[in-house]
């Protein structure tokens, strides 16, 4: 640590940028301080724009999105999102859908689904959230982010009719609804052949149930947002099952008994044809591969073998078989042809599947890796994917969470595999204080296992310095993890761009 009486280089930084984000300043300094740098960027997340004129027009946009409701400020009712439909004239009629909701696993088996879909010659439209690092990645066209200056475009485009249901309805369209209308307007403006569409929460009345999906998907229901759709599965399920609609075709991916009596039920009441994981399909096979895994998938027409995905863990596995059995469902594979999908086509499109933030390794030795989960049962999941794809001989973590989440069990979940951990908090308004965020991971971990930094680029050097301990070659890592924000800023600090 730096004299108290000496400048802080990371705070002259941020003193230097001016006119800006306070929270973006934060990050983008920290990411010319940190003393190592990650591998080069991705082109799937994108970054802020380098026309000066464009950048300041996508901010403006931000700063107007950004004084509506949050994604966590919700009124029950679509009829805002349905009022801004019908003054645009349906646009989400205009193609296709496949409607995904679930606990987790919602955006990794939303881009699947993408690829899939991509690689049969579909042009493709993916609305998925929350955002890694820029707002423009929720709304994907032909599998990349659409341009912040066609993010603009399709903001001013419907920017008076936002107004006129603002002005006609009782609360104002929420963040999410606007880019939920966005989305819509975007995909037939473009147009796109079908519609990938992750719910932002629930389902009955989450914004972007405006759309009669062809095909439902449903990702294992766990515990979360309990204070808004119940205190069990079953009762989550209630909510999550409203974008089943009629005569479509549901995915169910393996889920608690009284979640699945509930889907099914809805199911059979709106005459909709069901596939269960396990049953009609599932995976077959799974075996560690380099970078990823190889896996035998059984689907609606048949097994797929030899498909290499690169993403690592068993639920990914899981989400591969879900995301194959919704694109067969989607083409009609076991209902109006037998015969399966091209298996070249299938092997080729798993093969390109990226997911930013979910088991990503943006940095090598040590290696540091950073997954976005955020609840217990996803952060059970990860740690048993890290034990399986990693040989770390001493894991150090690095947690950043929001307030409103079961952070106790985020811990416990952790706590088996994690050496120390760093406990911080990220530049969101959400996220919990770093000292409350300490003092129940030293009842998880014991007082001796935990670091508090506060600031998210003191956190990161904290942990590598940690996992540094262990020598060059001895198998030392950092995991960051406990809120899609918090990733997305430790994406940026260590150069992913």
């Amino acid at each position: 640590m730096s004299d108290q009486n000496e400048p802080d280089p990371f705070d002259e930084l941020i003193a230097e940028e001016t006119g800006r984000d306070p929270d973006l300043a934060v990050i983008e300094a920290g990411s010319r301080t940190l003393r190592t740098q990650g591998g080069p960027p991705e082109a799937d997340v994108p970054t802020r724009p380098e026309d000066p004129e464009t950048d300041a027009a996508l901010r403006e946009v931000e700063t107007e999105l950004a004084s509506r409701w949050g994604e966590t400020k919700l009124e029950p009712s679509v009829s805002r999102i349905a009022a801004l439909m019908d003054l645009l004239g349906e646009p989400q009629r205009a193609y296709p859908s496949i409607h995904i909701t679930g606990t987790n696993g919602k955006t990794s088996t939303a881009r699947m689904i993408e690829a899939l879909l991509g690689a049969f010659d579909l042009r493709t439209g993916r609305y998925t959230s929350p955002h890694v690092q820029s707002i423009t990645e929720r709304i994907s066209l032909d599998g990349a982010p659409i341009g912040a200056e066609r993010f603009v475009e399709t903001y001013e485009d419907i920017k008076p009719y936002i107004e006129m249901v603002d002005s006609q309805q009782e609360y104002r369209l929420s963040f999410f609804e606007v880019l939920t209308g966005m989305a819509y307007a975007a995909f037939a403006d473009a147009p796109v052949d079908v519609a990938v569409v992750e719910v932002g929460m629930g389902g009955s009345w989450d914004a972007t149930n405006v759309i009669d999906g062809d095909v439902a998907v449903v990702t294992p229901i766990d515990l979360d947002h309990t204070d808004r759709l119940g205190e069990t599965p079953g009762e989550i399920a209630t909510e999550k099952a409203g974008i089943i609609k009629q005569d479509a075709t549901v995915i169910l991916a393996q889920q608690p008994v009284d979640a699945a009596q509930v889907l099914l039920k809805k199911a059979v009441d709106v005459d909709a044809t069901v596939a269960r994981e396990g049953l009609e399909f599932g995976v077959v096979s799974r075996q560690v591969a380099v970078g990823g895994q190889l896996l035998t998938l059984r689907g609606l027409g048949g097994e797929y073998d030899e498909v290499y995905l690169p993403l690592h863990g068993p639920y990914q596995a899981h989400n591969a078989a879900v995301a194959l059995a919704a694109v067969e469902a989607f083409f009609g594979v076991g209902a109006q042809r037998p015969e399966p999908l091209d298996i070249d086509t299938v092997r080729k499109a798993f093969a390109a599947v990226s997911s930013p933030g979910r088991l990503e390794v943006v940095r090598r030795s040590p290696t540091v890796v950073l997954d976005a989960a955020h609840n217990p049962a996803g952060a059970r999941a990860t740690a048993e994917a890290v034990g399986e794809a990693f040989d770390f001989s001493r894991l150090i973590g690095v947690v950043g969470a929001s307030g409103d989440k079961n952070v106790r069990g985020l811990l416990e979940a952790f706590e088996p595999i994690f050496a120390e951990v760093v406990v911080t908090q990220n530049s969101s308004h959400r996220a919990m204080d770093a000292d409350e965020l300490a003092a129940i991971a030293v009842e998880v971990f014991g007082d001796e296992r935990v670091q508090v930094e506060p600031r998210l680029p003191d956190a990161l050097e904290a942990a590598i310095t940690l996992a540094e301990e262990e020598g060059e070659f001895a198998g030392g890592g950092v995991l960051v993890t406990g809120s899609v924000i918090t990733v997305g800023e430790a994406r940026l600090l260590l150069g992913r761009r």
